[in-house]
C-alpha cells in the first residue's frame, strides 16, 4: 500500500464519458490500487450524485459537493475578478469542500495530495506539511486557452477573455511554484508552460493521456446507428464547449459542401443553439445525448477532430484511433499524440486539405490507416503505460511512507 493519499477533483470523476472526467476517473481508479484514497470532488449536475456509491467502492471516503447553480457559480467568479483572481477560482470555489479539506490536512494523516485541475489548487496551496508530499494535475496550460479566445473575439468579450488569459497564468505560476510536483497533459504541454514560468522548470513532468483499449476495441460487435448504406464522417465531444462548437459549424459549412455522398454525424451531449442550428443543413445531423459513442465511431468511415482551439491531448481523436477508424485532424487536435502523421492518421489545415483528406479516405486511398492507428495508441496511449509515470511523480511520498518511524 502506497499510504494515504488525499484526491481533489473539479469535477466528480465519474462515469468517464467527457474528457477531464476520463483523465481524472483513470488517474483515480490507478492510485486507488495502491493508496488509501479519500476523494474530494464538486458536482454540478446533480444527477451525478448518483454515480457517488461507485466512487465509494475504490475510495476510502468520498465528499462530493454541490458548486450551486450557474447564476451561483458565476457570482463567486465575479467576486474572484473584485480580488485581482481569475474567473474559473471563484466560480470551483466552495467553502464546505474548502472545510472538508483543511479537516482532513489538520490530522495529519495523509503521506500525499493530488490535485486535479489548477482550479482545485488554491484547497491546499500552503499547505506545507512534514512528509506531506502535493502534486498537481494542471492537465493543460489553461490560460492559454482563454489566450486564444480573446483572440478571436469582440470587445467587451476580448477584454473579459484576455483578463481571464492574464490573471490565470500568472496563478499557474504561482501554483507551479508552490505544489513540490506539477503534471501536464503531454511532453509538449510542459515544455511550453516550462518556457511560460521558467522558475518552476525543476518541478514539471508530463502524464500523456491514455485510451482504454479494451474499452474501445473494434473487434466486439456493435450494431450500427446509421442507415444503412450511409458513409458516415462523425464527430464526438461534449457539444456545448466552444472549442468543439466552433469545430463542428467550421465543417459544417466549410468542409461538407464538398463532400459528396456522405453524411457529418455530430455525436455528443449539451448541443449549443449553434450546433442544433446545423442540423438544418443538408447531410448534417445532431444526435444529442447518446448512451454510447462506440456504436457511432465502430461504423464510421472517418472520424473528424477538426479544432482550432486545442490543449493537450484529444480523447476524441485516441479513442477513434483505437476503434481502428481512419482519423483526420487539424494540427491543433494532433498535438501531443505519439503517432505519425500520414502514416497513423491524417492531419489537414484549412478547409480544401481537410475537403481533399476526407475524400481520400471516402474513396479507399488509404485502407490501412485505421488498423495502423489502433496499432499507434496501442503502443504509446495504453493507460497501463502512461500511468508509470503518474507513480513516478508519487514516488517521493511513497519512499518517506516505507521508511520506518
Amino acid at each position: 500500500m502506497g499510504g494515504r493519499l488525499l484526491f481533489l477533483c473539479h469535477r466528480i470523476p465519474f462515469p468517464p464519458d467527457k474528457g477531464d472526467k476520463i483523465r481524472a476517473w483513470h488517474m483515480l481508479e490507478h492510485l486507488a490500487r495502491d493508496w488509501a484514497v479519500d476523494l474530494g470532488c464538486l458536482v454540478d449536475d446533480r444527477a451525478d450524485f448518483d454515480h457517488v456509491p461507485a466512487l465509494k467502492e475504490v475510495c476510502e471516503t468520498v465528499e462530493a459537493r454541490w458548486t450551486g447553480t450557474r447564476l451561483q457559480a458565476a457570482a463567486r467568479a465575479v467576486l474572484a475578478t473584485r480580488r485581482g483572481r481569475p474567473l474559473s477560482l471563484g466560480w470551483f470555489h466552495e467553502p464546505g469542500l474548502r472545510a472538508w479539506t483543511e479537516a482532513h490536512l489538520a490530522h495529519g494523516r495523509h503521506d500525499a495530495v493530488f490535485v486535479y485541475s489548477s482550479a482545485m489548487a488554491p484547497y491546499v496551496m500552503g499547505a506545507r506539511q512534514p512528509g506531506l508530499h502535493r502534486v498537481l494535475d494542471m492537465v493543460d496550460v489553461d490560460s492559454e486557452k482563454w489566450r486564444a479566445y480573446a483572440a478571436d473575439a469582440r470587445p467587451p468579450m476580448r477584454q473579459v477573455w484576455a483578463r481571464e488569459a492574464r490573471t490565470l497564468l500568472r496563478f499557474e505560476r504561482e501554483a507551479a511554484a508552490d505544489f513540490e510536483r506539477t503534471l501536464f497533459v503531454s511532453a509538449a504541454e510542459a515544455e511550453h508552460f516550462r518556457a511560460l514560468a521558467p522558475e518552476c522548470a525543476g518541478r514539471l513532468d508530463h502524464v500523456d493521456n491514455g485510451v482504454a483499449l479494451g474499452r474501445f476495441d473494434p473487434a466486439v460487435p456493435r450494431e450500427n446507428p446509421f442507415t444503412p448504406g450511409t458513409r458516415a464522417i462523425v464527430f464526438t465531444g461534449t457539444m456545448d464547449y466552444r472549442p468543439n462548437v466552433e469545430a463542428v459549424c467550421w465543417f459544417a459549412r466549410e468542409v461538407m459542401p464538398m463532400v459528396d455522398r456522405a453524411q457529418f454525424h455530430i455525436v455528443g451531449a449539451n448541443p449549443a443553439p449553434a450546433v442544433r442550428a446545423l442540423a438544418q443543413l443538408r447531410n448534417v445531423h445532431v444526435t444529442g445525448t447518446v448512451p454510447d459513442v462506440r456504436p457511432y465511431l465502430a461504423h464510421a468511415a472517418v472520424a473528424v477532430a477538426p479544432l482550432r482551439i486545442a490543449r493537450g491531448i484529444q480523447n476524441k481523436v485516441l479513442e477513434a484511433m483505437a476503434m481502428a477508424r481512419p482519423v483526420v485532424t487539424s494540427p491543433e487536435a494532433f498535438e501531443g499524440v505519439r503517432a505519425r502523421a500520414g502514416r497513423d492518421l491524417l492531419v489537414a489545415s484549412g478547409a480544401l486539405e481537410t475537403v481533399r483528406r476526407v475524400r481520400e479516405v471516402l474513396d479507399g486511398q488509404h485502407p490501412g490507416l485505421g488498423a495502423a492507428g489502433r496499432l499507434a495508441v496501442m503502443g504509446t496511449h495504453d493507460w497501463r503505460a502512461t500511468l508509470l509515470r503518474l507513480d513516478g511523480a508519487l514516488a517521493p511520498a511513497r519512499a518517506r511512507e516505507r521508511v520506518p518511524a
